[in-house]
């Protein structure tokens, strides 16, 4: 069985261009290959262009040469360190230390590039912010934005000497705009990658629940239809000497058993399957009548006096009394060493019809009870094994419940309670 959802892993495993990437922007991805890498650099470096007003005041000729050549490096300093943050820390985080000592490497870069050589040096505090925004957690980026904002204010105007409304159109409205875009962005791509982990958490539960679930019907259907090919078997077996037209009719109903347990088992794989009542009593009469016990079952050929309490079970809570049917009759033959089974189908008494209340259900709804008893050995053990397991989470999932316990003159009790209602 495959379950679709199942292919959701954590990032780790994913290959490139794996669905579980999707929703998440470039800038955000860990680049895997030469071509994302490229494609992830060329999206950064477009935002380069701005740094076009320090560059073309580097050769205006305005400086000497010292001081070209100490902005040309001052620039390319910080350009390798803007880089540094924005493309490897958005990939593989780096240690804190690492980042305090990029961003304040840019930070004092900027201020000493635009004290030494002019305002149009002053662009450099918007990347400051931008890659702030980026890389640090919300207050701490509004903490360096705040100190931008100061640091442009103060340069910019010359200390006060100059009037402001230049560079608070020019840059600091530009700064603050940056570093909040890119701190909702960051925001952003950690909630895109939450919802991601969650969604894979999701599928692998599915999947587990899946895998219960087929292990649950595979054991239901397989026991109780190799119990009665068991029987059948032996039956015919010990007929074949004296009565081979007996045992040819054994190996004809052995024949029927194989094939509704093939037909069952690609039913529960394709979850399809949802076992009726009167089909399950076909079946235990038969299973019974094969073990030589005695069977006392409600009858559904015979017609009642009136609507039978389990006819308007909806389909659900129905097919969890057919898995209880099956599995209690399935464990009188495999285990009991009963000579007698008796089976009814009535409505719950008051205490379980309060259950299913408690359940979910309406005031007005009922109950019905389902109840298995053999005059066999009786319980053994703990009372606990993985049909029984399996069965208790059959009816929990419909509202139900499920007792055992020893009988009132020996053997065992099965008795599994559901909601007339969904």
């Amino acid at each position: 069985m495959t379950d679709r959802r199942s292919g959701a892993a954590p990032e780790a495993e994913r290959g490139p261009g794996v669905p579980g990437r999707e929703g998440l922007p470039v800038i955000a991805q860990p680049p895997e290959t030469r071509k994302q890498k490229l494609a992830k650099a060329a999206l950064i470096s477009v935002w380069m262009v701005f740094l076009g007003a320090p560059v073309r005041d580097l050769g205006a000729g305005d400086h000497s040469g010292a001081a070209v050549a100490g902005g040309v490096a001052g620039l390319l300093a910080f350009v390798v360190g803007y880089m540094a943050l924005v493309f490897r820390h958005t990939a593989v985080p780096l240690p804190p230390r690492s980042v305090a000592t990029l961003l304040g490497t840019l930070y004092g870069l900027g201020l000493l590039l635009s004290l030494t050589l002019g305002d149009a040096w002053l662009v450099l505090f918007v990347y400051v912010a931008v890659a702030a925004g980026a890389v640090l957690p919300v207050r701490q980026a509004v903490s360096v934005v705040i100190g931008v904002v100061v640091a442009l204010a103060a340069v910019g105007t010359d200390f006060g000497a100059r009037p402001w409304w230049g560079v608070w159109t020019s840059f600091i409205i530009p700064v603050v705009l940056g570093g909040y875009a890119l701190m909702s962005a960051r925001r952003t791509v950690r909630t895109l990658r939450e919802l991601r982990e969650a969604r894979a958490a999701v599928a692998r539960l599915a999947a587990n629940e899946e895998r219960l679930r087929l292990a649950r019907d595979l054991h239901d259907l397989l026991g109780h239809s190799l119990s009665v090919i068991t029987l059948k078997s032996e039956l015919a077996g010990r007929m074949l000497p004296g009565d081979p037209g007996r045992a040819a009719e054994q190996v004809a109903d052995i024949e029927q058993v194989s094939r509704q347990a093939l037909v069952d088992v690609r039913e529960a794989v394709s979850g399809y399957r949802r076992p009726t009542l009167p089909v399950e009593l076909a079946g235990a009469r038969t299973a019974l009548a094969a073990a030589g016990i005695a069977a006392d079952l409600p009858a559904h050929d015979s017609a009642p006096a009136g609507p039978r309490p389990w006819e308007r079970l909806p389909a659900e809570q129905e097919a969890a009394l057919a898995w209880a049917l099956r599995e209690a009759v399935t464990n009188v033959v495999r285990h009991s060493g009963a000579s007698r089974c008796t089976v009814t189908l009535d409505p719950a008494p008051a205490d379980a019809r309060a259950d299913a209340r408690a359940e979910g259900a309406g005031e007005g709804s009922g109950a019905v009870t389902l109840t298995v008893r053999d005059d066999g050995s009786g319980p053994a053990g703990t009372g606990h094994g993985s049909g029984l397991d399996g069965l208790r989470e059959r009816l929990t999932g419909a509202g139900g419940t499920l007792e055992t316990s020893a009988g009132e003159r020996g053997g065992f009790t099965l008795r599994a309670t559901v909601p007339s209602v969904p």
